[in-house]
């Protein structure tokens, strides 16, 4: 059995509680919509597990939204579907349903992440897309060095990819074939996950842009002001600027960013 938050929320986090400004930080960024949509290719009918407030839904796909939180179905804007109120580890469809089907930024929030998987892989015809980050990438993040806690909860939250036998959890789950693609994220990234900001760190300082990174609720008050303070002397002192002002002008960053196409 699924538990659930009074919101509707699965897994380890309350969105009934962080989701509040997630629509205004989390905006989908064109150039990782591209990546999205070619692996989606000439699908017709799509679901989005783990919906949100909708971000890289597109009028090119007829869209079927499954999202359990209350809070997140709110957000969605009126002229997106209604999303179904349903968890991804018991998906109200018949089988071979979809053309494709996709889930973004969503899969390590679930209470099972194979379960959730594999009723992806039976309720959809075509291809299954899976954009998530890669658990043994996501420390390399300057982040790191000023918010380890937040980073080593996304690392152990996000589920292993399996590159390479014996198959990760993700791989296994979905079965057939599957390719496993890095996604290169813009300097001016819209969708604000903690990569989003590698050569603007000035934005982390803002609690609303933290908080629509759900990491970010695992660790207390003191934890994050000891973060906030740190930051804030290492970009007065110039000392960021030293080991990683480079960033600031990188077109794009090669982090933890990945997407998963797996066909049966």
């Amino acid at each position: 059995m699924v538990m659930r938050t009074r919101d509707g929320s699965v897994g380890d986090v309350d969105y009934g509680t962080i989701g509040a400004g997630y629509a205004a930080w989390r905006r989908p960024d064109e150039r990782i919509a591209h990546v999205i949509a070619r692996a989606l290719g000439d699908a017709r009918t799509v679901l989005n597990v783990g919906a949100g407030t909708g971000s890289y839904e597109t009028a090119a796909h007829t869209i079927t939204a499954v999202e359990p939180s209350l809070a997140m179905r709110a957000q969605r804007p009126a002229e997106l579907a209604t999303a179904v109120e349903a968890v991804a580890e018991d998906l109200p469809f018949p089988d071979g349903r979809f053309d494709a089907s996709m889930t973004l930024f969503s899969v390590h929030q679930w209470s099972d992440a194979t379960a959730g998987l594999r009723e992806m892989r039976r309720v959809t015809r075509g291809p299954v897309v899976v954009l998530t980050c890669d658990p043994a990438r996501v420390r390399d993040f300057w982040l790191y060095e000023y918010a380890p806690d937040v980073l080593d909860t996304e690392a152990r939250r996000y589920p292993p990819l399996g590159r390479y036998p014996p198959l990760g959890q993700l791989t296994a789950a979905l079965g057939g074939t599957t390719t496993i693609q890095p996604v290169p994220i813009p300097l001016d990234c819209t969708d604000g996950f903690n990569e989003a900001y590698y050569g603007r760190p000035e934005l982390l300082l803002n609690p609303a842009a933290r908080q629509a990174c759900s990491a970010w609720s695992f660790i207390d008050d003191h934890a994050r002001q000891a973060f906030d303070t740190s930051l804030r002397r290492a970009l007065g002192s110039g000392t960021w600027d030293e080991a990683f002002g480079h960033l600031r002008n990188r077109p794009t960053y090669n982090g933890s960013l990945v997407l998963l196409r797996a066909t049966s």
